[in-house]
């Protein structure tokens, strides 16, 4: 390996373990501001396991809570939990960038190879431009969806409070958190309360799926507007995969789950229970009284998540399209992975496999200690894993009743999911050595 080689590689894996010990940073010091009696609405201190997860599901812009957002902690408290979901959501790198940008120091490239890794960018070229796009279409996204939410929820609680909930929840969409306020009406109820409100609805899908969808594929959207051939290959598979996601799940749930209901409320939630389930973690429906298998659906969509380089968690729409045509192509007997005729590149597709056998593995194996430990149903501790995992946060009501090593499995999942398990492994473990020769091949039935 030459020696250029080997500085890439070099830069990579500091790249990965800056990207962990940040995020591991700021969880700190957003539980240790949680444990201040300022925090709570009793003016207590808070015990650190359970402001140390309220952290962690804030950052990781996972949505599981062990105490209620809206009546126990403070405005104080709130505003933390915000800040942690903006920061967390947009990505701790990005904003890093964004305040040494405005303070005038100069990006190095060093700078520009992390923020690389952090968004998932297929290049260093461009980065500290798509670093302020980043920072203005938040915003941007974000006020306006505040704006939109505004007239109901001030109708509902009043000025004041209304505008701090339109821009709570606004927030807490676009970054696909799940964290509401909601608890004044009745606790851990998230936004039952509007389940036939079709336009609050829409506003919050709305902001779901921008943040879910990317920061790499907005951007080639709004330069390419409407002429889809131009777009990259990325934005295509997350744009359509994307739709796939949203239409097919909403027709099961339609046909399946909400049956009993109106055509007006079986349709909306049906559509909200499948743009939330993929990372976003609010429910307007009691998620405990859905059959076994629209349970095993959800679990399914909460570990595909959203797309690359965006708010949001899970093993991406990329890998699971990715992981479709790589089974097509062997079924079709082709020789390379095709898709809009581009051919992908084989460590793509490898890349893609490990990530599904880490979701599986991760899942599957804490749910069944979960299991094991509280002795809960599997289906149900599934459930909670996956919403882990994936950074979704919906729940069948059983985190706060979880043990501190449950919940202590849950923080590691979630901070896996939102770091990336795929980071966690490169920033452990060292590069391999390409130099070695090829050892030679041996063919192994499989199916």
């Amino acid at each position: 390996m030459n020696i250029k080689s080997r500085l890439a590689k070099r830069r990579g894996s500091s790249s990965f373990q800056i990207i962990i010990i940040s995020f591991f940073g700021l969880i700190l010091l957003g539980a240790c501001l949680l444990m201040l009696p300022i925090s709570s609405q009793a003016r207590i201190v808070t015990a650190f396991p359970d402001a140390l997860f309220t952290a962690v599901s804030a950052t990781c812009v996972t949505g599981l809570i062990v105490k209620d957002t809206a009546t126990y902690w403070s405005q104080f408290g709130q505003c933390v939990i915000l800040s942690l979901i903006q920061i967390g959501g947009m990505g701790v790198i990005t904003v890093g960038l964004a305040i040494m940008r405005a303070s005038g120091r100069r990006i190095k490239l060093s700078h520009r190879s992390i923020m690389q890794d952090s968004i998932s960018a297929p290049q260093v070229g461009g980065i500290v431009h798509l670093t302020g796009f980043i920072l203005r279409g938040s915003a941007v996204v974000e006020l306006t969806g505040a704006a939109l939410l505004m007239p109901v929820f001030c109708k509902d609680f009043g000025f004041a409070k209304g505008v701090w909930y339109s821009v709570f929840h606004s927030v807490s969409a676009f970054c696909n958190a799940g964290f509401d306020l909601m608890g004044v009406r009745s606790q851990f109820s998230s936004l039952t309360s509007y389940s036939g409100n079709l336009y609050v609805n829409i506003i919050i899908m709305l902001l779901i799926i921008t943040g879910g969808i990317g920061f790499l594929v907005w951007d080639d959207v709004i330069k390419n507007k409407h002429h889809f051939k131009r777009y990259s290959l990325q934005s295509k598979v997350v744009l359509l995969t994307t739709l796939f996601l949203i239409v097919l799940p909403a027709l099961y749930f339609f046909f399946f789950e909400y049956d009993d209901m109106g055509l007006h409320d079986r349709t909306i939630s049906s559509l909200f229970q499948s743009v939330t389930a993929r990372t976003a973690g609010f429910n307007t429906q009691d998620l405990s009284q859905m059959e076994e298998s629209g349970t095993t659906v959800m679990i399914f969509l909460m570990l595909i998540g959203g797309s690359p380089g965006s708010t949001a968690g899970g093993m991406k729409t990329a890998t699971f399209a990715i992981l479709f045509l790589s089974a097509n192509t062997v079924f079709s007997r082709r020789t390379d992975v095709q898709c809009f005729k581009r051919r992908i590149p084989e460590e793509t597709v490898r890349t893609a496999g490990a990530i599904l056998f880490i979701y599986l593995f991760l899942c599957f194996s804490s749910g069944i200690f979960i299991s094991r430990t509280e002795e809960l149903p599997l289906l149900t501790c599934l459930f909670e894993t996956g919403s882990a995992v994936g950074t979704v946060g919906l729940t069948l009501g059983i985190t706060t009743a979880l043990s501190i090593s449950s919940r202590n499995l849950l923080m590691v999942l979630m901070f896996f999911g939102r770091v990336g398990a795929l980071t966690l492994i490169y920033a452990a473990l060292p590069s391999a050595d390409s130099s070695h020769s090829r050892l030679p091949l041996e063919k192994i039935s499989v199916g």
